[in-house]
């Protein structure tokens, strides 16, 4: 084991408004920050802990159905890279996986309940897949034009996505010839959920993008990182695909939030509905014990030196932590008690 040094601090996350769309955002690296930091700065421990820290529940519905993730794969995409994500989603409800686990770190998000008090479901699995290895919305995507690919997906004529709105989520990633609005300068993955007008359903959605190619140093961080921070080396991926496992941490990242604010009215911290700071971006760059501020904390070593904090089916991944309403504070199932 062993603790990286980043320079990763708490942020509260400003949403990104775009014509009529407002999308919650995340990036891991570098923060961005606002005026309300200062709210939170003070208050900082190691693992996010505070006192201060109102992550509240507002009514809204959370996923308490069983889960199911329908990925579209937009571009071009290797099996290899489609296992790896495919195996991560399965991970989450695995029975028997060696620990720190995966279905672990879910049990963090089954805390969270809806206002009868149903815990968010146990059960997330990988359902109906969809490819659009032909760009058929172009290799430039805007905020509203994700929405559009997803309308293609659902509506097609061949193999349609099955529409759930109760216990569905859809999963657009891009491939690392593919540009989205924002990408890299302020996110690198962000959900929200489609509107009737443009969809003809409302679903809860989240786009991830392969940074590979634009911004590995921003988006698959410690994989990667920035040129203009010297001293700071990357540590190796657990699956060999930089771009890939620098994904599943913010794929996981926007399920877990996903599931407890799916409509963007269930649970967050802050009085800004549409600025909502939720269970993962309070735990950003946490990957361990000691981790916050400048630290991701403890990870762990394979055999081949790659660096990890969970184990999955079959496959080892690098996952932030996720905010704890019971103790208020970021927790993983790697910690060190």
């Amino acid at each position: 084991m062993h603790s990286v040094p980043v320079i990763l601090t708490l942020t509260v996350l400003t949403v990104l408004l775009t014509s009529t769309v407002q999308v919650i955002g995340w990036r891991p690296y570098p923060p961005k920050t606002n005026g309300s930091d200062q709210i939170f700065d003070a208050s900082k421990k190691y693992e996010g802990s505070s006192n201060l820290i109102r992550l509240r529940y507002h009514m809204g519905p959370v996923l308490t159905n069983n889960i199911t993730v329908h990925p579209i794969w937009y571009g071009t995409w290797q099996k290899s890279q489609k296992k790896i994500i495919r195996e991560f989603i399965n991970s989450i409800s695995a029975v028997g996986s060696k620990h720190p686990s995966v279905s672990g770190w879910w049990k963090t998000v089954q805390l969270y309940t809806d206002q009868t008090g149903s815990n968010i479901s146990a059960t997330v699995r990988l359902g109906e897949e969809k490819n659009d290895r032909f760009y058929s919305h172009g290799k430039s995507l805007t905020r509203l034009s994700i929405q559009s690919v997803i309308k293609s997906a659902v509506a097609s004529r061949s193999r349609p996505l099955p529409v759930n709105p109760k216990g569905g989520l859809y999963l657009l990633l891009t491939s690392d010839d593919v540009y989205v609005q924002d990408f890299c300068g302020q996110v690198c993955g962000f959900h929200y959920f489609t509107f009737p007008s443009i969809v003809g359903f409302t679903l809860p959605y989240a786009w991830v993008g392969n940074s590979a190619k634009f911004c590995p140093g921003v988006c698959a961080y410690p994989f990667a990182v920035p040129a203009f921070i010297p001293g700071i080396k990357p540590v190796k991926s657990p699956n060999s695909d930089i771009g890939v496992d620098g994904m599943i941490s913010v794929i996981a990242h926007e399920i877990a939030e996903l599931a407890t604010n799916p409509l963007v009215n269930a649970w967050y911290a802050g009085a800004d509905p549409v600025a909502p700071v939720e269970i993962a971006d309070l735990c950003e760059g946490i990957y361990g014990t000691g981790g916050g501020g400048s630290y991701t904390g403890q990870m762990l070593n394979d055999d081949r030196g790659a660096t990890y904090n969970v184990n999955g089916i079959r496959r080892r991944y690098l996952i932030q932590w996720l905010w704890n309403h019971v103790v208020s504070y970021c927790t993983g199932p790697n910690k060190l008690d």
